[in-house]
């Protein structure tokens, strides 16, 4: 089965610091996931010139696809682009085809210099519509540019499905422990999963309405094997409910 991978990475300060809580991830990841993509990693990483571009080409040779949000708006910290031309050694200019998407949206005498800054697009790569504000997101290699406003970057993956080949898709099975804690099932989920190769197993409390318990979540590539140790864990929920 091949295994395709992404690395994610979310560019903003105002992440870091706590004033804007990120949705972008799981936007992403659950969009990748019917696509048999899996994501391997996420980061996140300041307004930093340097470690933004070392950070990019890292992840653009250790995942299939990397997906980047933050950084290209007009104002004077919007850096990513240069960024992303730097990582890849390549220059960077205003180009003519994402001036034309900006002037879907603004009168030329509203093209100021901020606004021309999101037209700033490094050499090669091909621009990533943005239906909701025209400013251009783009694909420079295997690395997606987008914005960093989530409505904005949602829209966005509308034109990159196309681009993605995909790999495995990844299942998942869920089964409902009620009031079992994790140290009950740690033991014998161990077993379950060393039992069937290529199947990760998680478990996570909930607590709701004074009830509690655990989720435990097979994933693996084979639909018919996490069909078996759905029973294995059904099993297991019985045999801790009777002790």
């Amino acid at each position: 089965m091949k295994i395709v991978t992404a690395g994610i990475i979310l560019i903003g300060d105002e992440l870091l610091s706590g004033r804007t809580q990120d949705t972008n991830l799981g936007t992403i990841a659950k969009w990748l996931a019917p696509l048999g993509v899996e994501v391997g990693e996420a980061r996140i990483i300041a307004d930093d010139a340097d470690v933004i571009s070392r950070t990019v080409r890292a992840f653009s040779d250790r995942f299939d696809y990397v997906f980047t949000t933050g950084g290209i708006g007009p104002t004077h910290d919007d850096i990513t682009a240069d960024c992303i031309a730097a990582a890849f050694g390549v220059g960077i200019s205003e180009r003519d085809d994402a001036m034309t998407e900006l002037r879907t949206r603004y009168a030329e005498d509203e093209l100021n210099a901020a606004r021309r800054r999101m037209a700033r697009i490094p050499d090669g790569a091909s621009l990533i519509k943005n239906p909701v504000s025209q400013a251009p997101g783009f694909q420079t290699k295997n690395v997606f540019t987008m914005a960093g406003v989530p409505s904005i970057m949602k829209s966005m993956l509308a034109d990159i499905g196309h681009r993605i080949e995909g790999g495995a898709k990844v299942y998942s099975r869920t089964v409902e422990a009620p009031n079992v804690g994790e140290g009950d099932a740690a033991k014998p989920l161990s077993d379950i999963e060393k039992k069937f190769e290529g199947v990760s197993i998680g478990s996570y409390p909930f607590f709701n309405a004074g009830l509690h318990g655990v989720n435990f979540v097979a994933r693996g590539r084979d639909a018919a094997v996490l069909d078996e140790v759905e029973k294995d864990l059904k099993t297991l929920v019985k045999t801790i409910g009777n002790l």
